[in-house]
């Protein structure tokens, strides 16, 4: 009985020594991301490994214009400040579908997307300099207490243009609390689809 418990422990060191030269080897981490959606419910758990050799999650570069934005956007995460406006599906010239694939009809009051990466996403309207399907991370926005929540480009317009985003709610009507903020800290978490 001894013999075969000092075999069983032989067996589980020489095994946890592989699966540790593994992890090792493949240099690989664990990350988890959690996103919440504009009223700071997390909707979202996910782990998945990253493996080192991704670049676009172990740097981020802080931008100051549009044209550092496509520079660096496909190689690295892109953060930077500016403003945030709100918008309906109801806006003057608007259509009620978004402007990138897939095109969901957002006139039913939808702004939420779900991702299959990162869930439940706030739809934004975002310059052409940032693809459709990108993820962003916002914070620094007066409604939600200092917490930052995930959106979704998957949309354009005409006033949207250089450092702005444009947040999209159930009507027109309801954008009028936001107003236009300033000083809102953007993070390009994945550059489009």
């Amino acid at each position: 009985m001894k013999t075969r418990k000092r075999v069983i422990k032989y067996y589980v060191l020489i095994l946890s020594f592989f699966a540790i030269a593994f992890i090792i080897a493949s240099g690989n981490q664990k990350m988890n991301i959690v996103t919440s959606n504009i009223n700071n419910v997390k909707s979202l758990k996910s782990s998945r490994l990253e493996t080192k050799s991704n670049i676009f999650n172990s740097r981020t570069k802080l931008v100051t214009n549009t044209s550092d934005i496509k520079k660096y956007g496909s190689n690295s995460k892109v953060e930077f400040n500016g403003t945030l406006t709100g918008y309906g599906p109801d806006c003057p010239g608007c259509g009620g579908i978004v402007a990138c694939r897939p095109n969901p009809n957002v006139l039913n009051g939808k702004i939420y997307f779900n991702d299959n990466e990162y869930g439940k996403l706030r739809i934004l309207a975002a310059d052409y300099s940032i693809p459709c399907g990108s993820i962003v991370k916002i914070s620094n926005f007066k409604f939600i207490d200092g917490n930052e929540f995930y959106g979704i480009v998957l949309d354009r317009g005409s006033a949207i243009v250089g450092l702005t985003m444009d947040l999209l709610y159930p009507s027109e009507k309801d954008t009028l609390i936001i107003g236009r903020q300033y000083n809102i800290h953007f993070v390009i978490q994945r550059w489009g689809w």
